[in-house]
């Protein structure tokens, strides 16, 4: 007779080893157990650092520093943690005191010199010694800042002052700058507020190269701008709200970045225009061709104004566009004739940026002098092509003079091929000397 089978238990038993078991996660002990150490080294309202210092390195050996990062941070910087939304939890049972032993609570009313100190201590010593940490601070900050809205006046301030003293040490990166920008900070005026303090902490204790400097590494150099709403983005306001004389420098910044970009946007609509105006079309009529000739050079004199930029840079952006919106020929004798006729079909242009200001026809002629010494088939032409700028009305005797004596006395920015200039120049130089003296006696035979 057979034996019936013994029964078994159906199923899959695992058996958890001691060691794979983690313990529940428990931010709210962690704080507490933080706070306690921060709270007994308070002595007469104000932290023993020393103390509180050895206090966060021996714990560092008992807590986990790396999966508490997050609650470590929030207790450093507001004193307890961070919920959803900007809250901060600090509902223990223990009493403590408005003490300084966070960043939201260190006193900068004499200067910041204490939350250097903090930071020093609670932030910089421990996280040389825990280097993993270094990445959880980025991150912390980042987040701290998404909740600027709910933060106290004061708190926002000690937050600048911070973020200032932890970029310059090296503690976080400049990346953390990018949360100025964030859209809902923007559209409630926060963005300006901190940035305000951040920047005037920072020109108070360093120089304006070094916070440009900063500004490029976070890749926010070019949006300062964006510190404003769209509606009410413009420069006059942002030459108003930073008006204060110490923040002249980012005022500075901003005004450069905005000529650099009218400065590119000028050079590729001129660009477009002038080598259009090369390439016309030859089935127009003489006529028709004059015509549009003259509605583009009307439409680059209304680009170049419209710039808002300086007369002498568009003289420049205008004088080297126009030198190459055309392939110029290599022969000597037909690159002269094709030269005369290029820039007397612009010469107009030019009048437009000149108009009788002598610091302006002097920077037209410095333009004219470097070119032709830096484009060696020029150089024989120089006086040739300022005879042709003379008599189009976009240079004046006077410039031409005082470039001359300047010349002759060793006094001009450029020095470029200026003995063989000033060589070529001499017989016409020396005609508008008779001319301005001939000049000279009809006024006074009239006055007589």
């Amino acid at each position: 007779m057979q034996k019936a089978p013994k029964p078994s238990l159906t199923g899959q038993r695992i058996k958890t080893r001691k060691r794979d078991e983690k313990e529940k996660y428990d931010p709210v002990q962690f704080r507490d157990t933080i706070l306690t150490g921060l709270y007994e080294s308070i002595e007469d309202n104000k932290i023993n650092l020393e103390k509180a210092t050895d206090f966060l390195t021996k714990q560092g050996q008992i807590l986990d520093y790396r999966r508490y990062a997050e609650a470590f941070f929030d207790v450093l910087f507001t004193g307890g943690l961070l919920e959803p939304g900007g809250t901060i939890k600090v509902d223990t049972e223990m009493d403590i005191p408005e003490a300084p032993y966070c960043v939201f609570r260190t006193d900068i009313e004499n200067g910041i010199e204490p939350m250097k100190s903090l930071i020093d201590h609670l932030f910089g010593r421990v996280i040389r010694q825990f280097k993993y940490l270094e990445k959880s601070l980025d991150e912390e900050m980042k987040k701290v800042c998404q909740f600027m809205k709910t933060y106290t006046k004061e708190q926002l301030e000690r937050l600048a002052v911070a973020m200032y003293i932890l970029i310059q040490t090296k503690l976080c990166s400049e990346a953390c700058l990018s949360s100025m920008l964030l859209e809902h900070l923007v559209a409630d005026g926060i963005s300006l507020s901190f940035s305000k303090i951040f920047f005037s902490t920072w020109l108070k204790q360093k120089d304006a190269a070094s916070l440009i400097s900063t500004l490029k590494k976070a890749e926010i150099d070019t949006k300062l701008l964006e510190l404003w709403p769209l509606s009410k983005r413009s420069v006059e306001a942002f030459q108003d709200y930073f008006g204060d004389a110490e923040l002249q420098p980012i005022v500075d910044f901003q005004l450069q970045q905005v000529a650099l970009k009218a400065t590119k946007d000028l050079k590729v609509k001129l660009k477009k225009r002038m080598q259009g105006n090369e390439h016309e079309d030859e089935e127009k009529t003489q006529q028709e061709k004059e015509d549009a000739h003259a509605q583009n050079i009307n439409d680059i004199i209304t680009l170049c104004k419209n710039s808002k930029l300086p007369d002498p840079n568009i003289l420049e952006i205008l004088w080297v566009t126009m030198m190459k919106a055309v392939e110029w020929n290599k022969k000597e004798d037909l690159l002269a004739d094709q030269a005369f006729r290029h820039i007397r079909k612009h010469a107009v242009t030019l009048k437009a940026f000149t108009h009788g200001v002598q610091t302006n026809e002097a920077k037209m002629i410095e333009l004219v002098q470097d070119h032709c010494f830096d484009n060696i088939s020029f150089i024989k032409i120089f006086q040739k092509i300022m005879k042709l700028l003379y008599d189009a009305d976009v240079l004046g005797e006077g410039a031409i003079l005082q470039w001359h004596k300047d010349g002759m006395t060793n006094k001009l920015k450029s020095k470029k091929g200026l003995t063989v200039f000033l060589e070529q120049m001499e017989k016409f130089v020396a005609w508008l000397n008779t001319a301005e003296e001939e000049s000279d006696e009809e006024d006074d035979d009239e006055d007589e």
